[in-house]
């Protein structure tokens, strides 16, 4: 279904069903409010019916008495239609409340269990706005839309039959200009609602620029590209201005035409009835029921400004429900979207040895262009896997496989021996740490980003890991310590501090696997002395896969594989593969070395 499908002129049933099926929860809300509703419809026809009888029963009767109680029971209807009104409000409002609560907590959970090719190719800011304007426009499906419209409805339906039950001639009369405001308000509607969704689109597109360009902003303060920056922002908030203004035109235009079309048929029936009235001697033979009167003229005439005030909103609620239909039409498509790691899995063993094995595995992300060509290797629990190469020779896609992120196009890799996708996925996962060179820390306290948030990890753990890494003086040394707050990304900690956090994260989670994806090559070099005594503590025990730049780093590794273009050329030990002449690792090694200055 393309985006924005439903605002096709066949309303998607289907679709309102879906969200429906989240209302079941509320459903006495969901009654109550529309009873209340229909309630309001009632009462809101009762107060002219009230006015006219005032008047030509006690008013013009010299009726004091009368007027007096006729008073007293329009102020109790105006009280108890006020008191309906405000738990009408309240309750179709906390029920749209409700409803996107419970989907924003759907939609976060599917986001948080994508698979990471499903973020290669969506911009963050699209699925900020999916989970937070577009579920607002879900909430007035309820506060503005459906409740609303058919308590609308039924008002005017209830107000025409009424008064053509009164005195059919004189509400034909003054209904004329009817079928010119359903008109209208027909084209109106579908002017508005190609306008909505302009306006929704260019919301996507705004947070799509501002994440990116937030999130970018050393680079752009880096090159002194603010300027220019500014230039391209200045072009998408217009299209958005633009956008809003041609939807505030369509209103410009629409509510004048109501007013005008209000004002003739007040005329009208200020005409038809004043002249019924002073022709008393006609009017016996036009009506066979009774005489017209004042009080009928001044009952028509608030029921006509009872009647244009629910049309004229009409179209307005009209396209309110069905923004609200595109933004749940938006939300479903990513509810929708099967690229999670499919978890069929349902091995959890008490412990993970770390035996790895990769048999012939080919991958790759686009179809049959293969990152990954006919990989085999086996690592033996407890031995340290190297691997070296060019940027895109298909190192991280390696690791990125094991943790199941993206799956494998043939072949096979096994854990402990079990396939794994015979593994429950998040068993797996929380079995291997990754510690990568962009270290990601939440604005949060340094011990919330260790455990995040695990309950079961003990601040006593995690201060006993801080320990064995090294970190556990500069941590100290901050404000507040393990509940200094690093903000977000970690913009108050340097490179190497993050990095050590992140090994602190490693080493509390107790991983049968490490991976280290170039985790030393943006630190100093005394923080790369504590990260290498942090690796080294790491490693105790464990079955490590190392991806780095820096040879010298991997020098000590059971095995080094040496990737080229997804194809491993070369593998063995740091002696072995030095001892191949013209071999890609000793090309890389001397390289490295000779560029530093460093003598065998």
């Amino acid at each position: 279904m393309a985006e924005g499908s439903v605002t096709g002129k066949a309303f998607d049933w289907g679709l309102l069903k879906r969200v429906m099926h989240y209302v079941k929860p509320y459903n006495v809300t969901f009654v109550i409010s529309v009873f209340l509703t229909i309630f309001l419809a009632v009462s809101a026809l009762l107060q002219p019916i009230l006015i006219q009888k005032t008047l030509d029963n006690y008013i013009l009767a010299n009726n004091y008495n009368g007027l007096l109680f006729m008073t007293e029971l329009m102020i109790a209807q105006l009280v108890i239609q006020t008191i309906a009104q405000y738990y009408q409000t309240h309750l179709t409002n906390s029920l749209g409340q409700s409803v996107i609560r419970d989907l924003r907590i759907d939609i976060f959970n599917h986001i948080t269990s994508l698979r990471l090719k499903y973020f290669d190719r969506t911009p963050i800011g699209v699925l900020i706005t999916r989970t937070v304007s577009d579920l607002e426009t879900i909430a007035d499906i309820f506060s503005e839309g459906l409740i609303s419209i058919m308590g609308d409805l039924l008002l005017v339906i209830a107000i025409v039959a009424y008064m053509l039950a009164e005195d059919w001639k004189l509400a034909l009369i003054t209904l004329i200009p009817m079928p010119f405001l359903i008109a209208s308000t027909y084209v109106f509607k579908e002017a508005i609602k190609s306008s909505f969704q302009e306006v929704r689109t260019q919301v996507a597109h705004l947070n799509t620029f501002l994440a990116e360009h937030i999130s970018g902003i050393s680079i752009i303060q880096y090159f002194a590209r603010e300027e220019q920056e500014m230039r391209k922002f200045k072009a998408v908030n217009l299209k958005y201005r633009d956008a809003n203004i041609r939807s505030n035109w369509y209103y410009s235009i629409f509510f004048p035409v109501v007013e005008v079309l209000s004002a003739v048929s007040v005329g009208l029936l200020v005409w038809y009835g004043c002249k019924r009235i002073l022709a008393d001697d006609q009017l016996a033979a036009l009506s066979a029921h009774h005489n017209i009167t004042l009080g009928l003229v001044v009952e028509f005439n608030v029921l006509l400004n009872l009647l244009f005030r629910p049309i004229r909103q009409l179209a307005d609620k009209f396209n309110t429900l069905q923004m609200g239909m595109v933004g749940a039409d938006r939300i479903f498509k990513v509810l929708d979207t099967d690229e999670v790691a499919v978890n069929n899995g349902k091995l959890r063993p008490d412990k993970i040895e770390g035996d790895i094995d990769f048999k012939n595995v080919w991958f790759a992300y686009n179809d049959e262009n293969w990152v990954l060509k006919d990989i085999s290797f086996h690592v033996k629990p407890g031995e340290t896997l190297a691997l070296v190469g060019a940027t895109g020779a298909g190192k991280s896609s390696t690791i990125n496989i094991l943790n199941r992120f993206y799956e494998i196009g043939k072949g096979s890799v096994t854990v402990d021996g079990h396939d794994i996708r015979d593994y429950d996925v998040n068993y797996l996962r929380s079995q291997i740490a990754t510690v990568i060179q962009d270290v990601f820390l939440f604005s949060d306290s340094i011990a919330n980003n260790i455990s995040l948030n695990n309950e079961s990890i003990t601040r006593e753990q995690i201060i006993a890991a801080a320990k064995d890494v090294g970190a556990h003086d500069f941590i100290e040394r901050l404000p507040g310590g393990y509940d200094y707050n690093v903000m977000e990304r970690g913009s108050t900690l340097s490179a190497g501090q993050s990095q050590l956090i992140s090994f602190i994260r490693a080493l509390v989670y107790d991983p049968a696997i490490l991976v280290l994806d170039e985790a030393t090559s943006s630190v100093d070099t005394e923080t790369e002395v504590l990260i290498q005594n942090a690796i080294n503590k790491l490693m105790q025990g464990r079955t490590a896969i190392v991806i780095a730049h820096r040879l010298s780093t991997i020098q000590n590794a059971d095995k080094i594989i040496v990737l080229d273009h997804g194809e491993i050329k070369e593998m063995g030990t740091h002696q072995q593969l030095l001892r191949i002449e013209n071999g890609y690792y000793r090309k890389l090694y001397d390289l490295q070395f000779n560029s530093a200055g460093i003598v065998r």
